[in-house]
């Protein structure tokens, strides 16, 4: 206990030298979504099947609303007789924002190889890929440009701004490595580490002109599950990324309790917990878990410079998943596990 403890303590250290600034999309309910923090985390859960949705609706209070949708699946299946396991899965994000309805849409499949290195523990090291399509679209004729703007008004004339497309396609390519164990007897956690368009997507410009190289993101995750009662639990999350100068740290923790005993033998629980997207906002979650089932309902309390216009008003973010064994109950599939709810 008190080697895992070092461990935590120095990693929060690591994670707390920067300011929170990332220019890739992140849900305040980050550790509902794994592809997208690390494709390594593909898989992590006790089952063969996971599907889970997050819908996020925010900035309603200073301009027109952000809205980012997204649908994951990890089907994982046994690669070898000594408890190794693949796991295949998909993501799917579609993120909508402003007056000239800018979309971008994600299309990633994955594949995630869990290293079976200790029975006993339940320890794992995973190494995943994700990559695929993505593309972004805008609507030209909602565009306004400064040369419109004459006498103090806007002229419907048309700009002079070369608009030579109204989006683009790339192919993007990401990695990740984590490593999952149990400690005193019923405890769990792992550590992660990933970096997203290894491939160095080149982005052309709507003007024709110019391209941008989409940076490099590096990630850091590191998650806990430490039980405090039979019917009481603490589980602790942080991301930490840095991309193209800019970092973001997003940490906090869920307690935990069992109401089983108030219904059936089947699984209900409820958390309750706060997270922190540093420099940024404050953000409370509650969660519930019943059966198979899980539900998450959080909202964005903005502290940053923008709180002058937003009035402490950020986002809302719902989210829900779907876990168990669909066709394959084998051992090897129960013993590749999560930060359990």
């Amino acid at each position: 206990m008190k080697r895992i403890y070092t461990i935590l303590i120095f990693l929060l250290l690591i994670l707390l030298a920067g300011n929170a600034e990332a220019q890739d999309l992140t849900y305040s309910q980050f550790y509902e979504q794994p592809l997208l923090r690390n494709p390594a985390l593909a898989g992590v859960f006790t089952g063969d099947l996971r599907i889970s949705m997050a819908y996020r609706d925010q900035w309603e209070s200073v301009t027109v609303p952000f809205r980012t949708s997204s649908l994951s699946a990890e089907y994982k299946l046994p690669a070898s007789k000594n408890n190794d396991v693949f796991t295949l899965g998909t993501q799917v994000t579609v993120d909508a924002a402003g007056d000239i309805r800018l979309r971008r849409t994600q299309l990633l499949p994955a594949i995630c190889f869990h290293k079976s290195l200790n029975t006993e523990k339940d320890s794992y090291l995973s190494v995943a890929f994700i990559g695929g399509l993505e593309s972004s679209q805008f609507d030209q004729t909602l565009a306004i440009f400064g040369d419109q703007y004459q006498n103090g008004s806007v002229s419907p004339n048309t700009s002079s701004q070369p608009l030579k497309a109204t989006g683009y396609s790339y192919f993007d390519l990401s990695t990740g490595i984590s490593y999952s164990t149990n400690f005193a007897e019923t405890g769990h956690i792992y550590f992660g580490a990933a970096l997203s368009h290894l491939n160095h997507p080149v982005i052309k410009t709507t003007t024709g002109t110019s391209s941008y190289v989409l940076p490099e993101k590096y990630t850091l995750n590191f998650g806990i599950n430490l039980p405090l009662t039979e019917r009481a639990k603490l589980i602790g999350y942080a991301d930490y990324f840095a991309q193209n100068g800019n970092r973001q740290l997003l940490i906090g923790a869920l307690y935990g309790i069992d109401i089983q005993k108030y219904f059936d033998n089947n699984s209900y629980s409820i958390y309750f917990g706060s997270f922190l997207r540093w420099n940024d906002s404050f953000i409370p979650i509650l969660k519930l878990d019943f059966q198979n089932y899980s539900i998450g309902m959080s909202y964005d309390v903005n502290i940053s410079k923008l709180v002058v216009v937003s009035n402490y008003r950020g986002g809302f973010e719902f989210t829900a998943s779907i876990k168990g064994f669909l066709t394959n109950n084998s051992e090897a599939l129960k013993k590749v596990k999560c930060v359990n709810f």
